[in-house]
């Protein structure tokens, strides 16, 4: 016996506790290990781009989202413009979906400032483009702050916009939401019709047609009145359909729907529909092996990067799509089942790969480092996807752009997850679900690259950040790693949670921390690769 173990130096600081004299730029995590702050602007866009609303490994929604109000209210107060960008960031089709987005713009509505009310009032027709999106505005509004008269402004410019036709296509889609009807709005903020067109649409929304008017109104109301036509002659589906270019919210509630009606809804369905719809038109027999045009349409649809971003569909959707579709109805709320069509998962595995954005090969050195610790085993909001999957369909993506790679998992020890870029993202995600493991230490990447002497240009870490399991910190192990093997070695920490911990020294020039889930992620990595950034 003897007390080497005590008199011999540490090589580091465990991660339970914080770096000695650096203290105060560090914070502890829920899960008990110290890491540096991120600061209320990292903490802004990952709320933004990954939600608050479902509950992680380590904190309930409502804790979540309390973080995220109140990191809101100070960076408004810091600069409210600043924080109005970052909502238009996050709206583009970067966030999992727009309700972060809309809860922060009410909240920018609410800022004490006359710059925050401008702000808000400035950028509410970019963030509220939809019927679905002002009726969750609404909800939050009634709720966090009232109508003032501000909030009454936006609502009326909302509702007497120029473009009458998109106005009365958003009123005839979205009905009602969130225990709100139009007819409540309309009166809510006293709107007055600015046009004719602007006055027929709101008597409709108002008091309905008791009697369907002979012919069409005026071109504008055409879609309601087939809706209404539609209403009184529900036998006539197909006829609705084909001439009043109904969607499935339009004439599924009141048309009798079958194969040729669900047929006619493809022939002119929109992206983000296709996607939600895939497993119901397989099921009704409008997508098979033997309906090649179908087929055809959906690749053309799917596997077009242009369309992926106009329609702002998220990659994670897509790889919401990918296994729901594969389940063959075993996942999700849909009662119905079906077989999976070979075609349909080529296209959507695809899909997955073009919704990210990336550039040419870089011919850097990466290592992807995919936390698979217990905690990111936990869902992302509604999507029915795990942090684990997520991660390793980034890494995945971001080492497919590139010809110099290895994909390893990290939880208290670094393995090999067998992944490579032959796989499929479906194959890929099994192979680190199934490997999901213990704690969490980051810095076992480190000790690893540094024993195997692996000379990587860049190290990416996808990981919820919360490291508490380690003998030394992260910034410490990259340091050695420096040192011993490659000096030049850039850091870029991917976290996929919506904490505000980052793993990234701040006085590390060379190592970046991104946030959430944004499609622009691979494409920025390469960029940080070749020093573009």
């Amino acid at each position: 016996m003897n007390y080497k173990f005590f008199t011999q130096k540490q090589k580091g600081t465990p991660q339970n506790q914080p770096l000695p004299g650096r203290e105060a730029e560090m914070i502890q995590g829920r899960s008990g290990g110290f890491m540096f702050d991120a600061g209320i602007w990292n903490m802004l866009r990952r709320c933004l781009l990954i939600g608050t609303a479902q509950s992680t490994y380590y904190a309930g929604n409502k804790e979540l989202t309390e973080d995220f109000v109140q990191v809101v209210r100070q960076a408004i107060a810091e600069d409210p413009n600043r924080v109005a960008a970052e909502i238009i960031y996050a709206s583009d089709g970067r966030a999992i979906n727009n309700s972060a987005p809309i809860l922060a713009l009410v909240l920018l509505s609410m800022g004490e400032a006359p710059e925050a009310k401008k702000a808000f009032q400035e950028i509410f027709p970019q963030i509220v483009r939809t019927g679905s999106h002002f009726y969750e505005w609404l909800s939050y509004t009634k709720s966090l702050r009232g109508f003032g008269k501000v909030v009454r402004e936006v609502g009326k410019n909302w509702l007497s916009r120029e473009d009458v036709k998109g106005l009365a296509y958003q009123l005839l889609k979205y009905q009602q939401r969130n225990g709100f009807r139009h007819r409540d709005a309309l009166r809510l903020f006293h709107v007055k019709p600015p046009t004719e067109n602007h006055r027929q649409l709101f008597e409709w929304v108002v008091k309905g047609w008791e009697e369907l008017p002979a012919e069409i109104p005026s071109p504008v109301l055409a879609q309601i009145w087939w809706y209404e036509w539609l209403k009184r002659n529900p036998e006539n589906t197909h006829e609705a359909i084909a001439q009043g270019h109904l969607t499935h919210e339009m004439a599924a509630p009141v048309g009798k729907m079958d194969k040729q009606a669900w047929q006619l809804l493809f022939n002119e369905m929109p992206i983000g529909a296709m996607l939600r719809n895939l497993g119901s038109l397989t099921e009704l027999g409008v997508l098979r092996t033997d309906e090649p045009a179908n087929l055809k349409r959906v690749q053309a649809i799917l596997n077009n990067q242009e369309h992926l971003r106009k329609g702002r569909i998220h990659p994670i959707d897509v790889l919401k799509a990918l296994k729901t579709y594969q389940s063959g109805g075993k996942l999700g709320r849909s009662q119905k089942t079906w077989n999976p069509v070979g075609k349909i998962v080529d296209i959507l595995e695809k899909a997955v790969e073009l919704s990210f954005d990336v550039v040419a090969p870089t011919g850097k050195v990466f290592m992807h480092a995919v936390d698979v610790s217990g905690s990111m085993g936990s869902l992302i909001a509604d999507m029915g996807l795990t942090c684990c999957e997520v991660a390793t369909t980034m890494a995945l993506v971001t080492a497919k752009a590139e010809k110099n790679y290895m994909i390893r998992g990290f939880a208290t020890e670094f393995r090999d997850l067998g992944i490579s870029s032959k796989d499929s993202f479906s194959s890929a995600v099994t192979k680190a679900s199934n490997q999901n493991f213990g704690g969490t230490d980051a810095s076992v990447a480190y000790d690893w690259m540094i024993k195997h002497k692996f000379k990587a240009d860049v190290i990416c870490f996808w990981t919820d950040s919360e490291s508490w399991a380690g003998r030394r910190h992260p910034s410490e192990a990259l340091a050695e790693y420096r040192q011993k093997v490659n000096p030049d070695i850039k850091a870029v920490y991917v976290t996929l949670a919506p904490y505000q911990i980052t793993l990234v020294d701040p006085k590390d020039p060379l190592s970046w921390d991104l946030a959430g889930f944004d499609p622009g992620t691979p494409r920025v990595i390469q960029m940080l690769a070749m020093g573009e950034l």
